[in-house]
């Protein structure tokens, strides 16, 4: 380990104990590399309005819930300007889906826009015996009759939920591809 990795492990050390004077020699020195990273996500779709919101995104998103992502850094695994590069590229990337989706942060959603009224005539589906499992069945009728979710649907059943994903998937697998070909 050179010296220059023993500074950056105490810079970082100080910063996440709450050390605002680390964070803000952490951000002089390494704005740069989030700021080119982000731009060159962004500028291509001509979002340059867009960059300082979301370095700004990356710098929240690295001192969130206790920096928590900056302690997950690992420099035998890369370069600490390497990583913040990945951690810039993903916000970016996550900030062109938000706006290619139109979506806006859910707390500035008025609640009248978000409420859907129920069907006048729900259409019940038939699904053909023997098309599922008792199984898999089971679990659909738990997670759309019954609205209960995949962890109480795994407590009822008796099994981990990721086999109840499992069940609902593989289920759902089946009647998309039934219920397509008796459409076609």
């Amino acid at each position: 380990m050179s010296a220059g990795d023993d500074d950056l492990g105490q810079l970082l050390g100080r910063l996440v104990e709450g050390d605002k004077v680390a964070w803000n020699q952490f951000v002089a020195r390494h704005a740069a590399v989030v700021y080119a990273a982000v731009q060159r996500r962004l500028a291509p779709f001509g979002r340059q309005d867009d960059i300082e919101d979301v370095i700004q995104d990356v710098f929240v998103k690295l001192c969130a819930r206790d920096y928590r992502l900056i302690k997950t850094y690992d420099s035998a695994r890369a370069k600490l300007t390497t990583w913040l590069t990945v951690v810039a590229n993903s916000t970016a990337i996550d900030h062109l889906r938000r706006q290619k989706r139109g979506n806006r942060p859910i707390d500035s959603v008025p609640e009248a826009e978000l409420s859907v009224d129920p069907p006048a005539d729900p259409v019940q589906v038939k699904i053909p015996d023997g098309l599922l499992s008792p199984r898999q069945a089971l679990v659909l009728e738990m997670l759309y009759r019954r609205e209960m979710d995949v962890a109480e649907a795994a407590a009822t059943m008796g099994v981990n939920p990721q086999t109840v994903r499992s069940m609902h998937h593989k289920a759902l697998t089946k009647l998309r591809a039934h219920f397509q070909a008796e459409e076609d």
